[in-house]
C-alpha cells in the first residue's frame, strides 16, 4: 500500500522494491534455462487469471511481484533462454538490461537536442563507434553529409528510408501536392514482409512494389532487377527504391551489392540495405564480406537487439545524405521553436523517424559495448557461428536430412528427406517438449525447418542436446529408428 498521502512510491521503498525486482531478474537468468521455452496456456488463459477491473485501492508491490511469477511468467514465450533457437534472437544481456533501466530512471523525452542534449550526442557518439566497429563507408559517420540514428526496428527504418526516397525521387514535391507520381519500388522474393507494410504506408501501394527473382542461393538476381527497372522506365514509370537485404528472414541469403549498387547508381534510385540480424557480423573481419558494395547504398540498418545483445528495442539506421531524410520528415511547430535548433549546430532526432518522442535508447548500447568490449563481441559471434557451422555438419552426415539452403553465418535451414507432413511433425514435436524451440519457412515451396543460433547463452551443449530432440522426433513421426538410434 502507499506509504503516504500522495500515493507516490517513496525512494526508500523504491530502493527496495527495485533491489527485489533486480534479484528476480538475476534468478530468472539463472532458470531460464529450465523453463518450457515455448508458453504452453492456452489462448484467454492469462487473462482469466487476471481481476475483471482495476484495483480501487493501491496493492503491495510483494503482490504484483508474486503475480508475475505465478499468472505472467507461465504466459512468457523465453527468448532469453539458451534453448531458444526460432526465428532470430532478441538478446538481452546484463549491461543492456541496465542501461534500460538507466533510461528508464531518467525519463527522458530525447525529441530534441534542447530536451536532453545528452541523449542526442551520446546516440551520434554511439552510433560512429558502431560505423568503426563493423567497418561501415565513412559516410554514414555524423562528421560527413550522412550519420546514424536509433530506430525502434528495422521497418520502421525501412520505411523511412522509403519516404525519403519517394520525396527525392518527386524533387521533394509529393509531401506538399500528394501522390501524383507512377514511383515503383524493388525488393526480392525473400525480402522481409515489412517492406510490404511500407509500400503501403508510403502510399505507393501493393502494386508497385516489383519482387525480383532469386537465384540458387536464394539471393536478388541483378539480372532480373535491371529488367524489371527497364521495364517499368519504358513504361513510362518512376523506379525510386531498392531493398536489398544481408541476410534475408527466411534462409539468411546475402544479395550481391556491388552489383545491386550500380543498377541503382546507374540509374538513380535510392538503395537501402537491410542487414536486420546479420549486420552484427561484421564486427568479425572474416565476415565482412556480406557488407561488399555498401558504399553504394544510400541508407542501411541493422539491429543490435538481435545479435549484438543490447535488449528490445534498438535499429542502427544510416543514411548517406542526412538532408534528404530531414527534409521529408521535418515538420517544426512554433512550440518545438528553440536557439539551438535554429543555430543548425545541433541534431534534432525528431526529423529522422516517424515518432516525435524517444527514449534515451543508446545508453544500452554503450554499456553493452564497453562492458563486453569489441573483442568479447566477436568472441560471442564467433561461438555462434562456429555452433550453427557444427549443426549444419551434422545435417549434412544424417542420411535422412538435408540442408535446404547454404549456411554461411549463425542460421541453418534444414528439412527431413520424408517431405512436409514430417517435418511438420518434428517441429511439433520438438516445440511442445518445451524443451527447445524452432520455427519453420517454406524454400521452392517445400517446408524448410530454421535453426536460428544466436541467443546470449547457447552453448554447445543445447545445440546438439537439440539436434538429438530433432533426430527423435523424426523418428518418431516416421516410425523408423532415426540414425542416432542406429549408431546407438
Amino acid at each position: 500500500m502507499p506509504h503516504d498521502e500522495s500515493y507516490h512510491m517513496t525512494p526508500d521503498d523504491f530502493r527496495t522494491h527495485g533491489r527485489a525486482v533486480i534479484d528476480w531478474i538475476a534468478d530468472y537468468m539463472q532458470r531460464v534455462e529450465d523453463l518450457p521455452v515455448l508458453s504452453q496456456v492456452q489462448p484467454g488463459e492469462i487473462r482469466e487469471k487476471l481481476p475483471t477491473g482495476p484495483p480501487e485501492q493501491g496493492e503491495s508491490f510483494d503482490a504484483m511481484l508474486r503475480d508475475v511469477e505465478e499468472i505472467i511468467l507461465p504466459g512468457v514465450t523465453h527468448w532469453q533462454s539458451p534453448n531458444f533457437f526460432a526465428y532470430f534472437p532478441a538478446n538481452g544481456s546484463g549491461p543492456g538490461i541496465l542501461g534500460d533501466l538507466l533510461s528508464s530512471g531518467l525519463g527522458v523525452q530525447g525529441m530534441l537536442w534542447a530536451t536532453s542534449p545528452a541523449c542526442t550526442e551520446l546516440e551520434t557518439h554511439v552510433l560512429d563507434w558502431v560505423v568503426d566497429m563493423l567497418d561501415l563507408p565513412g559516410s554514414f559517420k555524423s562528421s560527413t553529409a550522412g550519420g546514424g540514428v536509433i530506430q525502434d526496428t528495422a521497418s520502421g527504418a525501412t520505411l523511412c528510408a522509403l519516404l525519403a526516397a519517394r520525396e527525392r525521387a518527386s524533387g521533394f514535391r509529393i509531401n506538399t501536392a500528394g501522390m501524383n507520381l507512377p514511383l515503383v519500388a524493388y525488393a526480392s522474393t525473400q525480402t522481409h514482409s515489412s517492406m510490404e507494410k511500407a509500400i503501403r504506408i508510403a502510399g505507393l501501394g501493393d502494386e508497385n512494389l516489383r519482387s525480383i527473382e532469386v537465384d540458387e542461393k536464394y539471393a536478388m538476381r541483378p539480372d532480373a532487377l535491371a529488367k524489371a527497372i527497364e521495364a517499368d522506365k519504358a513504361a513510362g514509370r518512376l523506379p525510386c527504391f531498392v531493398c536489398a537485404t544481408v541476410g534475408t528472414t527466411s534462409s539468411n541469403a546475402v544479395d550481391p551489392l556491388r552489383a545491386i549498387g550500380a543498377i541503382c547508381r546507374q540509374h538513380d534510385i535510392w538503395l537501402h540495405v537491410d542487414g536486420a540480424m546479420s549486420g552484427t557480423a561484421a564486427v568479425c573481419p572474416e565476415f565482412r564480406y556480406i557488407h561488399d558494395g555498401l558504399e553504394f547504398a544510400d541508407s542501411y540498418c541493422f539491429n543490435p537487439h538481435k545479435w549484438m545483445f543490447t535488449n528490445f528495442d534498438c535499429d542502427c539506421f544510416y543514411v548517406a545524405d542526412r538532408a534528404a531524410l530531414i527534409r521529408t520528415l521535418s515538420i517544426l511547430p512554433e512550440y518545438l521553436r528553440n536557439k539551438a535548433t535554429e543555430s543548425g549546430a545541433v541534431f534534432d532526432y525528431r526529423d529522422w523517424h516517424i515518432p516525435l518522442g524517444r527514449r534515451f535508447r543508446a545508453l544500452k548500447l554503450w554499456f553493452v559495448i564497453r562492458h563486453y568490449g569489441v573483442e568479447g563481441l566477436r568472441h560471442h559471434v564467433r561461438r555462434h557461428v562456429a555452433l550453427a557451422q557444427e549443426f549444419a555438419g551434422g545435417v549434412e552426415a544424417d542420411d535422412d536430412f538435408e540442408l535446404a539452403a547454404p549456411a554461411p553465418l549463425n542460421l541453418v535451414c534444414f528439412r527431413h528427406k520424408g517431405g512436409d507432413d514430417i517435418n511438420q511433425q518434428i517441429m511439433d514435436a520438438v516445440n511442445s517438449s518445451g524443451k527447445m524451440f524452432i520455427t519453420h519457412t517454406k524454400l521452392d515451396d517445400r517446408l524448410t525447418l530454421r535453426m536460428s543460433i544466436g541467443q546470449t547463452h547457447t552453448e554447445r551443449q543445447h545445440v546438439q542436446r537439440a539436434w538429438s530432440l530433432i533426430r527423435e522426433a523424426a523418428g518418431s513421426a516416421t516410425g523408423l529408428p532415426s540414425q542416432s538410434e542406429q549408431d546407438g
